[in-house]
């Protein structure tokens, strides 16, 4: 649904999938600024929310999604992930219990196979599921709000930073985006979600086994990194562009955006066994990396050497 905001001077509006709402409204590095001092909000409403009610919602969410959801209290927010059987992500959920139910906010086109699943998986819970239309999501630099869907042409007078602004700092506090820095191979460990998206200790849930066994015996085959790029390149690399090292493409490309003080900058996908400190060319563009995922990520079980000796 297109966004009313998008009807102000000088409004752009974003690429797809965030075509409905505003990347900048004239000024991006104003109002990044802005944003980071907490005097503008984003456009956010073209992200989709569903809402869970019944007296089981959170029991059934924790038994379905990767974060232990069971003890979640009123108004606090945190993110949970929808996996498959072989621990790849599929959905990506922020979300907020309000003491009634819980409103979930998903990216752009993925409500519905989320609401199909967890529809098949109601059985005789006491538990609804649906769309919300009449809500949209509002952010600050680092938090979220809903609200009304009719207030958003409130907000036609007072400051606005546009969706560049917030991919900059989100690519800057190295947080990951379903669609963008995800393919459909991604497990949580390569994109450093455990933690804040995954409880270890929880118990079961679709794909935990896969989560178990990355975490306590093995790596992820691939990492996320952060890179800062070469200034002196006019454009950023597009998502999906090859990061090359050693004349061997390692990677992709996923989110990149201009920060008012960083530069351009990226985040990117590449294999775990690339060096650490290696230069790379990502699209083209001279890359540095810093590390989100470590390359020992996961192996987390030490087994004794009398017992690996009994193994054998």
């Amino acid at each position: 649904m297109r966004s009313p905001l998008l009807d102000l001077p000088g409004a752009v509006a974003a690429d797809a999938p965030d075509a409905d709402v505003a990347a900048h409204y004239g000024d991006l590095f104003a109002e990044q600024r802005a944003l980071v001092k907490g005097e503008a909000v984003v456009d956010r409403s073209n992200r989709e929310i569903i809402r869970i009610s019944g007296a089981d919602r959170l029991k059934w969410l924790n038994d379905l999604t990767s974060q232990k959801l069971d003890t979640l209290a009123p108004g606090e927010w945190t993110q949970t992930l929808d996996l498959d059987l072989q621990g790849r992500v599929l959905h990506h959920m922020k979300l907020v219990d309000d003491g009634a139910a819980v409103l979930a906010h998903v990216e752009p086109g993925t409500s519905a196979s989320l609401i199909d699943y967890l529809d098949r998986m109601r059985f005789m819970l006491r538990v609804e599921v649906s769309r919300v239309d009449d809500l949209v999501v509002l952010s600050g630099a680092t938090e979220d709000f809903l609200v009304p869907r009719a207030e958003l042409a409130d907000h036609l007078g007072k400051p606005l930073a546009g969706l560049w602004a917030y991919e900059a700092l989100r690519i800057e506090r190295h947080e990951p985006r379903l669609g963008l820095d995800t393919d459909h191979k991604t497990i949580p460990h390569e994109l450093g979600w455990i933690g804040q998206a995954v409880h270890l200790t929880k118990g079961c849930y679709r794909g935990q086994e896969t989560v178990a066994r990355v975490h306590n015996l093995g790596h992820p085959p691939r990492r996320l990194v952060f890179l800062h790029l070469d200034g002196s390149v006019d454009t950023l690399p597009p998502h999906g562009a090859p990061v090359v090292f050693d004349g061997q493409e390692i990677g992709v490309v996923g989110s990149a955006a201009r920060h008012h003080e960083l530069g351009p900058i990226a985040l990117a996908v590449v294999k775990r066994s690339v060096p650490v400190d290696a230069t790379l060319l990502a699209g083209g563009v001279a890359a540095s990396q810093e590390v989100i995922v470590p390359q020992d990520a996961g192996r987390n079980v030490t087994i004794d050497p009398a017992m690996r000796r009994r193994i054998r």
